[in-house]
């Protein structure tokens, strides 16, 4: 690996998103078939810099004309793509048949690895981001689970297992991995089919409940059309609904409501490892207001044809409404970080205030 600094002079907290970037192949009940750029992580990346995130992704992306076309479209939305060697010849495909409600079932044909070396900036992620096929299938696998647990001592770990069957063995087999990327997770999100698929019978509640206490703190299990629920290992639980859309497909709804959750605890300041503490003992106030706005983000999306999350503009409204409900913890947290920065600005001479490094948040 070979770090630089790609931007210097600026040292703003990013993402480090991890992962598969691919196209769906996206086949209807009409008959017809449409091409976009996919991939559960890129996804993810696309979200987050959609909602004004700095975002890196390490992928494992061709050198043929569809690998061109899905840097355009991650660039299109502010995501840098980390350049690494080796690249695959060509880009990976995934098949995604939709059924007359919009649900997709997925056929692949793909390979799965990282770089041997590549560049990235000087300054640590915020928030490490990986998870469905990457996280699993091999030979990248392992070499995924390996950059996660080297960066959780500087970094926020979130982890979506977005399980694919058909790649992905049993479930016996597949639990290790799954299990092992938990443990090292801050956050989690997961789908009550994946935990249907990795634990048959299993109530998602006592997963959740389970999986808080190999490490992470926080668990979220979203239901579909029927909303979410979160559990953190300081025993808040909190439930929240779907709203409800007309959907034109569900591509890419669980991954922009992860996207809206890592952006939403990046607003809230729970991000970083300094900060894991406080993201376990996150209140409900907090925790049931940030994930009403990940279900509304996924909402849009499914409103959408394609994995399509919505900018920060489209939730400008939420962001007002949730600025006058302020609540006092939140509140008393950002006004003792400020009177921080305050007075190291004043212990040095001239107006020199200190970077986010020196917050211990960068």
């Amino acid at each position: 690996m070979t770090r630089h600094d790609t931007a210097p002079g600026t040292r703003a907290p990013r993402a480090l998103v991890v992962g598969e970037a691919l196209v769906d192949v996206v086949r209807r009940t009409d008959g017809s078939v449409a091409e976009h750029p996919g991939g559960s992580p890129m996804n993810v990346a696309i979200g987050l810099g959609r909602l004004g995130r700095g975002v890196d992704l390490l992928t494992w992306l061709g050198q043929d004309a569809r690998g061109g076309a899905v840097r355009r479209h991650l660039e299109a939305s502010a995501v840098r793509v980390l350049r690494g060697d080796p690249q695959p010849a060509s880009t990976s495909v995934a098949t995604a048949t939709l059924d007359a409600g919009g649900a997709a079932t997925y056929h692949f044909d793909l390979t799965w690895d990282l770089p041997t070396q590549w560049d990235e900036p000087a300054v640590d992620p915020l928030v490490v981001h990986t998870g469905s096929i990457a996280a699993v299938l091999e030979p990248g696998g392992a070499a995924v689970l390996q950059i996660v647990a080297a960066r959780r001592a500087s970094s926020t770990i979130t982890y979506d297992p977005n399980l694919r069957p058909a790649l992905m063995g049993t479930p016996g087999a597949t639990r290790p991995r799954v299990e092992a990327l938990v443990a090292l997770a801050d956050v989690v999100k997961v789908s009550d089919e994946d935990l249907e698929w990795l634990h048959p019978g299993v109530a998602p509640t006592e997963l959740a409940e389970e999986w808080s206490r190999l490490g992470p703190g926080l668990v979220v299990v979203t239901n579909g059309g029927e909303g979410a629920f979160a559990h953190t290992a300081g025993g808040v639980r909190v439930i929240i609904p779907a709203p409800r859309v007309e959907v034109a497909d569900t591509v890419g709804a669980g991954d922009s409501f992860m996207s809206g959750l890592i952006d939403g605890l990046w607003s809230a300041g729970l991000l970083g490892a300094d900060r894991r503490g406080a993201l376990a003992d996150v209140d409900a106030t907090t925790l049931q207001r940030l994930l009403a706005r990940c279900a509304r983000i996924a909402a849009i999306t499914v409103s959408r044809a394609g994995a399509n999350p919505p900018a920060a503009g489209a939730l400008g409204a939420d962001r007002r409404g949730a600025l006058a409900d302020v609540d006092a913890t939140t509140l008393q947290r950002l006004l003792a970080r400020c009177a921080r920065i305050a007075a190291i600005t004043v212990s040095r001479a001239g107006a020199n205030p200190p970077s986010s490094a020196e917050l211990g948040e960068g």
